[in-house]
């Protein structure tokens, strides 16, 4: 019973809209998401931004525009239809989350929570450790936290989780999903701190800052600048998932009074749209 539960949970990763989803994109792809959020008007808005304005010759020399068309193809991005003959495009939902890592920061910090924490605790047989890794790694790329290895929570309903384990019968001595309040005491500042470590969040967020701080300013006039700043694209682009892929982005009433998060999210909006002003810039 168990094993089935496991293997529907493991199965079920590989579909669930996180950094899992990011597995199934290519570093170039990724890359020129990023480029296309930079290009957005506003960050958060992406609007349709025609690719001949400023570097197109240049796009079709790097093989961009293929990748367009796959982008395309995949419903990444999308074509604006009043205009068909033209390349004007713009990121869609999925493409968009794709690009920021596979979650909205901000949507996640606003979402009201209800009060109630969620528990996933289960015992694994000796012999079953491929099975607990998968598990493991479910849990961790939805953003659970872990106060023992076999006990980990959440804020958030357990809607995709019943569902996965709705096939079949549940067997409480091997896992089982509860709902639950501290009733010793114990505060839900405590609770945070005991099941994520952000120190280590904070500290993958300071490194993102330091990598922000080296954006390659002026415009891009020469092939040194544009390579100069697609390899500090790509350094960003790798540093910010390091980052945010480790944070599970609690509602606001759940942060940690010295969590970085935030200011970091401000200031990467700020330096991207900056940069994506010097990128539309490009002349060949």
């Amino acid at each position: 019973m168990i094993k089935n539960c496991n293997l529907a949970i493991a199965q079920a990763c590989g579909s669930a809209l996180g950094h899992s989803l990011l597995t199934f994109v290519t570093a170039k792809t990724a890359q020129l998401l990023n480029f296309l959020l930079w290009s957005a008007d506003q960050l958060m808005r992406p609007t349709f931004r025609n690719l001949t304005e400023s570097y197109e010759s240049w796009a079709y020399r790097k093989g961009l525009l293929f990748q367009l068309q796959r982008l395309e193809r995949r419903r990444w991005i999308e074509r604006k239809q009043a205009m068909p003959k033209d390349r004007i495009y713009r990121l869609t939902e999925q493409g968009r989350l794709l690009a920021l890592g596979g979650r909205d920061p901000e949507q996640r910090w606003r979402r009201l929570w209800d009060g109630q924490w969620r528990m996933v605790i289960f015992d694994m047989p000796v012999g079953k450790d491929s099975r607990r890794r998968r598990l493991w790694s479910y849990l961790r790329g939805k953003g659970f936290g872990y106060l023992q290895n076999s006990v980990w929570i959440t804020p958030d309903p357990l809607e995709e989780e019943r569902g996965v384990l709705g096939g079949g019968k549940i067997d409480v001595e091997s896992l089982i999903l509860l709902e639950a309040r501290p009733c010793a005491g114990e505060t839900d500042n405590e609770i945070v701190a005991g099941a994520w470590d952000f120190g280590r969040i904070n500290r993958r967020y300071s490194e993102h800052l330091n990598v922000l701080k080296r954006r390659p300013a002026g415009l891009l006039r020469t092939g040194a600048a544009s390579s100069a700043l697609q390899r500090w694209a790509a350094a960003e682009h790798q540093s910010w998932l390091n980052a945010v892929t480790r944070d599970p982005l609690l509602p606001d009433r759940l942060l940690p009074p010295d969590y970085l998060g935030r200011r970091v999210w401000q200031r990467r909006k700020e330096v991207l749209q900056e940069a994506g002003q010097h990128l539309r810039s490009f002349r060949c």
